[in-house]
């Protein structure tokens, strides 16, 4: 789209009053770019068939900064919303997008943002059907802020809850872990060093279904460790089970790279947030299958077992380290890394 004819190149506090200046960005921003049959009709919501059980997730996005290697606020919001629904055991096919645009953000880069929303979208065979526009005053927020919901129905062969967890079941890890986190501390002002560290953020929901497609209720439990990292996702599964867990460092994967960055900055890779890897606690009898299922796909190629759920310490999550010893995971106290997401 060419700017120069929209008429303005930065967003203002009319864009978000209601009259001309909004319609005039949702119809040569908004809906020129997301359009679809259930959009085009521009109602105050959207009508949509589904039969059975769906799932809905919704989120908020509020990373700093907006953009940052490997990707923005924009593709991260739907890959987040995609991912949370998969996560359910369900396939995502519908978002509703919100913005919150502080006044003074230049056109253009909402413009970056819209089509990477877009992009991602298509990538993951969803439609934005749904949304609201609002602009608050310069200072009262930070570029843009990005609220989804995301629907889809639940897949035929899933039964994903933490109620179908049992003694002895693998935990299987997709790929390697705090490679979104220090991504984004990378680009922080004061914490910049020289990196190749690019975020994981992407869909995981073709993998998610072919996952249930061959194993169906085999899959016990599914999550995406996104803030708080591996570490909050295992001590939630301890705490919502009453099984333990026990985990071992050296079959983690991460990168040297991110290791390093982490090593750097005092911070521990397992409370480092992800956006492009879940794990899967699957029926121990199939682990073996599900790994090398996963690792066909380029988004679980580093897919591994990293350890197994056990009565020997019971509401723990234990780390068996390098060296030998072991210690307890314990839950991330507080924000280790502020607007990551």
């Amino acid at each position: 789209m060419d700017i120069q004819k929209l008429g303005f190149d930065t967003i203002n506090l009319g864009h978000g009053s209601g009259g001309l200046m909004t319609r005039d960005l949702l119809d040569n921003i908004i809906f020129q770019t997301f359009d679809n049959p259930i959009l085009d009709k521009k109602h105050d919501g959207a009508m949509v068939n589904f039969e059975g059980q769906i799932a809905i997730s919704t989120d908020s996005f509020v990373v700093s900064p907006v953009f940052f290697k490997g990707g923005n606020i924009g593709e991260l919001a739907v890959h987040g919303t995609v991912n949370d629904v998969a996560m359910c055991g369900a396939i995502p096919k519908y978002i509703s997008l919100a913005f919150i645009i502080e006044e003074g953000l230049s056109l253009s880069e909402f413009i970056t943002i819209v089509k990477s929303i877009k992009k991602a979208a298509d990538e993951s065979g969803v439609h934005i059907i749904t949304g609201d526009t609002k602009v608050v005053e310069k200072g009262k927020g930070d570029k843009i802020f990005i609220n989804t919901t995301g629907f889809g129905p639940l897949h035929p062969k899933a039964n994903i809850s933490t109620m179908c967890i049992r003694e002895g079941d693998s935990i299987v890890l997709s790929g390697s872990v705090a490679t979104h986190g220090m991504a984004i501390m990378s680009e922080r002002q004061g914490l910049e060093f020289e990196s190749d560290i690019v975020s994981d953020t992407t869909n995981l929901n073709y993998l998610v279904r072919d996952l249930l497609d061959a194993f169906g209720d085999q899959i016990h439990f599914l999550r995406d460790p996104t803030r708080g990292g591996l570490s909050g996702v295992l001590t939630e599964i301890v705490q919502d089970t009453g099984i333990g867990i026990s985990i071992f460092e050296d079959r983690i994967p991460i990168e040297k790279q991110v290791a390093a960055a982490c090593e750097i900055l005092g911070l521990d890779p397992l409370y480092v947030a992800n956006e492009g890897v879940f794990i899967a606690i699957v029926d121990k009898a199939i682990e073996a299958s599900v790994i090398q299922f996963m690792q066909k796909d380029v988004k679980g190629a580093n897919a591994v077992c990293i350890g197994e759920m056990t009565t020997a310490a019971t509401g723990k999550v234990i780390l068996n380290s390098r060296i030998g010893g072991k210690r307890i995971v314990s839950p991330l106290i507080g924000e280790q890394l502020p607007r990551i997401c």
